[in-house]
C-alpha cells in the first residue's frame, strides 16, 4: 500500500496536514519566500523513501520477512512446507510486534516531546534530532545480513526507525505554522504532501532501475542489494534535509505558560482532553478524536504491512512489488484529489464512511480469495489505495467542521496526539493472529478489524451542518 508522507499511517501525511491547521489561529504574517517553503516540502521528499522503500515495498517485504532469515534446514524446505510457512508467519509477526512496540513509545514520547518542543520554541533542534537518528538507523541496515540472529536487529531499527521519524514530523508540522498564513497554509501543506507522494516514487522507480540493471553487478550474497538500497535511503535523507535548517526559520520564541517537567507534560495533556469531554459542545468532537484515532491506525496498518501480505501471501516477485508500488501511489495521489470536491458536496462523514466500508470490503475479499492467485491482491489492493487518501482527507475536513470556535489549535493538536494513542492496534491485531495461525494471510483480518472498529465508532458521531 502507499505510504504517506508521514506512517500511523499513519499513519503521517494526515497527521502533517491536520497540525497545520494550527496557523489558522495567528495574526496575519508575509507569506514566506518560495525558496523557504520549498526548502520545507522538500523535508517530505527527504524522509519517505524510509517509509516507502524501507517500511512498505522493498526491505521488509523482500528481504526481512523472507526465508533469508530463516536457519538453512528450514529455507530448503518446500514453499508450502507447514513448517516454513509457520516459520515465515513467525517473521511476519515478528515484525508486527516491533512496530507495535514502536507504536506505544510514539505515543508515549511524541507528544510530550512536541509540547516541550513547542514550549521552548526549539522545534528545529527536535527536528534534527529526530532527522539524524532515523538516518542513524537506515545506516545501521548495512549491518542487517541474512542470518536469523541478525533479524532481530533488522526489526529493532526498522522501529526505532518509525518513533524518531515521528518525533522529527511532529517538529516538522510545527515548524509549518511559522512559515504559513492562514490564505496559504492549504496550499503549502498541499505541497509538503504532494512532495511526499512524489518522492516515494521517485524512490521506488530508481530501485526498479537497479534491479533491472542487475544491481549494476553487485553480487546478491549476504544480501547486498537490500543494505545498499538501506543505505542509498540514508544518503538521499541527508541531501535532502539540509534545506529545511538552512532556510527555514524556527517558527515561534516559545510559549512560556506552557513550559512544565516532562511528568508534568502528562498532565497537561490529559487536562486538555478531560476538558474537551466535559464541554456539551465539543463533545462530538472529543468523539472524533477517538474514532480517528482508530481507523487512523488502520489506514498506517494498511500502509505498514500491505506489501508483506503481497510479497508473503500472493508471491509478488521483486519487480512486480516496486512496479505494484508506484502504481498504488500514483492511484492514491489522485484519488485523494478528486475526493476533495466530494468532500464539499456530500460532507466528510459520508467521505470516510463509505471508505473505511469499502477498504473492510476490499479487505475481507483478499483474505476469502487469497488462494486465487495475485490477481486477487492486484485489484482488491488498488481498490484500498483509491480509498486510503480520501479517508485520511476527509478526516481532516470533518474535524475542522465540528471544531469549537477559536479552539482550532488545540483540538488539531488532540487529532495528532490521539492518533499516536492508538498507533498500537493494528500492528498488535496483525501480530496477534499470525502468532495464534501461524499463517499471514490471518493477518489481512487483523487490519480489516481496526478498520470495522472505526467505522463503527465514527457512525454515531454527530457531524456538523
Amino acid at each position: 500500500m502507499p505510504e504517506p508522507a508521514h506512517p500511523s499511517a499513519p499513519p503521517a501525511a494526515a497527521d502533517t496536514a491536520a497540525l497545520t491547521v494550527m496557523g489558522l489561529e495567528l495574526p496575519q504574517r508575509a507569506p514566506a519566500s518560495r525558496g523557504t517553503v520549498f526548502a520545507w516540502a522538500l523535508w517530505d521528499w527527504a524522509t519517505q523513501p524510509f517509509n516507502t522503500v524501507i517500511l512498505t515495498f522493498i526491505f521488509t517485504a523482500l528481504y526481512l520477512t523472507t526465508d533469508a532469515f530463516l536457519p538453512p534446514d528450514v529455507q530448503g524446505l518446500a514453499d508450502q512446507d507447514p513448517v516454513k510457512v509457520a516459520a515465515l508467519a513467525d517473521l511476519a509477526s515478528g515484525l508486527g510486534w516491533g512496530t507495535t512496540v514502536a507504536g506505544l513509545l510514539i505515543l508515549l514520547l511524541a507528544p510530550v516531546l512536541g509540547q516541550q518542543a513547542d514550549a521552548a520554541g526549539r522545534q528545529k533542534l527536535w527536528l534534527g534530532i529526530g532527522t539524524g537518528a532515523l538516518i542513524v538507523c537506515m545506516l545501521g541496515l548495512w549491518f542487517v545480513e541474512p542470518t536469523p540472529t541478525l533479524f532481530w536487529l533488522g526489526v529493532a531499527l526498522i522501529s526505532a526507525g518509525m518513533v524518531f521519524g515521528e518525533i522529527a514530523a511532529v517538529n516538522s508540522n510545527a515548524i509549518l505554522v511559522g512559515i504559513a498564513t492562514p490564505k496559504t497554509i492549504g496550499r503549502i501543506s498541499g505541497l509538503g504532501w504532494g512532495f511526499g507522494y512524489l518522492g516515494g516514487i521517485v524512490a521506488l522507480a530508481l530501485v526498479i532501475v537497479f534491479y533491472l540493471g542487475d544491481w549494476f553487478g553487485l553480487s546478491s550474497e549476504g544480501g547486498l542489494p537490500f543494505r545498499v538500497i538501506a543505505v542509498g535511503c540514508a544518503l538521499w535523507t541527508i541531501a535532502f534535509a539540509i534545506p529545511i535548517f538552512v532556510k527555514v526559520p524556527e517558527p515561534s520564541l516559545g510559549r512560556p505558560e506552557r513550559r512544565v517537567g516532562f511528568v508534568q507534560s502528562y498532565a497537561l495533556l490529559v487536562k486538555d482532553v478531560a476538558g474537551l469531554y466535559r464541554s456539551p459542545a465539543a463533545r462530538p468532537t472529543f468523539w472524533f478524536l477517538l474514532a480517528s484515532a482508530v481507523f487512523r491506525d488502520g489506514l498506517a496498518g494498511v500502509f505498514t504491512f500491505g506489501a508483506v501480505i503481497a510479497a508473503s501471501v500472493f508471491g509478488f516477485g521483486t519487480l512486480e512489488l516496486m512496479i505494484f508500488g508506484v502504481a498504488a501511489n500514483v492511484i492514491a495521489g489522485v484519488s485523494t484529489i478528486i475526493s476533495g470536491r466530494l468532500d464539499d458536496r456530500f460532507g466528510p462523514k459520508r467521505i470516510i464512511l463509505f471508505s473505511l466500508g469499502a477498504m473492510t470490503l476490499a479487505g475481507l475479499a483478499v483474505f476469502a480469495l487469497a488462494d486465487a492467485g495475485r490477481t486477487v491482491f492486484w485489484i482488491g489492493g488498488l481498490i484500498l489505495c483509491v480509498f486510503v487518501g480520501p479517508a485520511q482527507a476527509a478526516s481532516r475536513s470533518f474535524l475542522a467542521r465540528v471544531t469549537p470556535a477559536g479552539r482550532e489549535g488545540e483540538i488539531f493538536g488532540l487529532y495528532a496526539t490521539t492518533g499516536r494513542a492508538a498507533s498500537w492496534m493494528a500492528s498488535a491485531a496483525w501480530a496477534l493472529l499470525i502468532t495464534v495461525t501461524h499463517q499471514t494471510t490471518f493477518g489481512i483480518l487483523g487490519l480489516v478489524l481496526v478498520l470495522l472498529l472505526g467505522f463503527l465508532l465514527l457512525l454515531p458521531v454527530k457531524a456538523a451542518r
